[in-house]
């Protein structure tokens, strides 16, 4: 067994840990004695679809929106394919026809909401007054501005006609379970997807204040719209939310813990840092050098040979021109701090299988990549800073490509602390 091959059992023994076919079916609830339509977005939505077609006892019918390219067959529930991180017109038409399919529905009526990691680009039906256009333009300054996935999310609720809890409004009095796959630090319905099932603890002059925090000037009619906060979201103890349900079935420690449990079954000590890891991916990596050493001189807090394990969302302030997500950024950032230290292997995936916005999951960091990275004439601290981590690992053949996970728990980082 090589350490590389370790890397990729342990990102694989975590995904297998948050797949729909793994989580979804003990959660399903009981058939209702009216009809059952199944609604969601996310990059999981086909795979939890298809789950609940294989696992539901009647009749049912549906629509989910997921990213283009994570799509599976199925055969009662739709699956529409949409843009992602920035939304498109088939987002905007499947969220329009979801809000049909939910209306007019009764008390007897299941509406079981399948919401996973991406909902929030893919589910685009913009408040009223609001273009898609202008939506786009929020969604593109959101992203390069280094805002956290709460901040982000809180801007597109509120310029939302689905997000914050409004759609679940919208089914009422049907009973409406919503079923979610987490991808976002702590676990926070309300964030996950932006939350359109579950109340919304954030306002208006939220969505206002983290737009000026980041220096984001929006198009007039979102300003517009903003400032006159008229149709504020759903709140705690709204009555047409009081009989949604709403269960959690996979999370980013789900993961973390999977490839714990394998990395001791291999003779490893893990370490888990934590489910919740946030900031830029640059320092991030630094911390996570410090530790790393830290093993490796002292063996604190683990003994030689140990496996560091942290999810959660970082994030990267785009100040170059380079191509690359944040997981190779962190991946980047960790073999400038570590500087060829021997022993020390990482890798750092997206576990929907696209890190950022390229056809990578992450990529491999081994204790002689800036060796062979000096004898390629490629500089390790200029590609960092022009936020270029795909090039850097794509010369260097490093690069993970998985394709579509059809799972989504965020990010997934292990370091192997090696004997040398």
């Amino acid at each position: 067994m090589t350490t590389e091959a370790l890397l990729h059992d342990l990102f694989q023994a975590a995904l297998t840990a948050v797949t729909a076919e793994t989580r979804l079916p003990a959660a399903l609830p009981q058939p209702p004695k009216g009809r059952t339509v199944v609604i969601g977005a996310g990059k999981a939505a086909a795979a939890m679809a298809k789950t609940v077609e294989d696992h539901w006892p009647g009749p049912l019918t549906g629509l989910v929106v997921t990213r283009y390219d994570h799509d599976l067959p199925t055969e009662r529930i739709e699956v529409v394919q949409a843009s992602h991180p920035v939304p498109d017109a088939a987002g905007q038409e499947a969220a329009r026809r979801i809000v049909d399919m939910v209306q007019g529905l009764a008390a007897d009526d299941l509406v079981l909401c399948l919401i996973s990691g991406g909902g929030s680009a893919l589910l685009a039906l913009p408040a009223p007054g609001i273009t898609l256009e202008d939506k786009r333009a929020v969604a593109k300054a959101l992203l390069k501005s280094g805002a956290d996935i709460g901040e982000m999310n809180c801007v597109r609720k509120h310029l939302s006609a689905v997000k914050g809890g409004r759609l679940a409004a919208m089914a009422h009095p049907a009973r409406v379970v919503s079923l979610l796959v987490s991808d976002v630090p702590g676990d926070d319905p309300s964030v996950i997807a932006s939350g359109p099932t579950v109340p919304d603890p954030t306002s208006f002059a939220d969505a206002r204040a983290i737009l000026a925090k980041y220096n984001i000037t929006p198009p007039p009619a979102v300003a517009a719209f903003l400032e006159a906060a008229e149709d504020e979201t759903p709140k705690p103890g709204d009555p047409r939310l009081s009989g949604a349900e709403t269960t959690i079935i996979a999370t980013p420690q789900d993961a973390l813990e999977a490839a714990a449990a394998l990395a001791r079954d291999r003779g490893y000590t893990p370490v888990i840092l934590g489910d919740a890891i946030e900031g830029e991916a640059r320092e991030v990596a630094k911390v996570h050098a410090g530790i790393a050493r830290q093993v490796a001189r002292h063996g604190q807090p683990a003994a030689v040979p140990a496996v560091i394990l942290s999810g959660g969302e970082t994030t990267v302030t785009v100040r170059g021109q380079g191509r690359g997500g944040r997981n190779v950024e962190f991946l980047l950032a960790l073999a400038v701090a570590l500087d060829g230290q021997p022993g020390i292997w990482a890798a750092a995936f997206d576990t929907d299988g696209i890190d950022g916005t390229e056809d990578n999951a992450g990529a491999i960091l081994r204790p002689d990549t800036l060796t062979r990275a000096e004898e390629m004439g490629l500089d390790a601290k200029a590609f960092l800073a022009d936020n270029d981590g795909y090039s850097f690992f794509k010369a260097l053949g490093d690069l993970v490509v998985t394709g579509p996970t059809r799972t989504n728990v965020n990010d997934f980082r292990v370091i192997v602390i090696d004997r040398t």
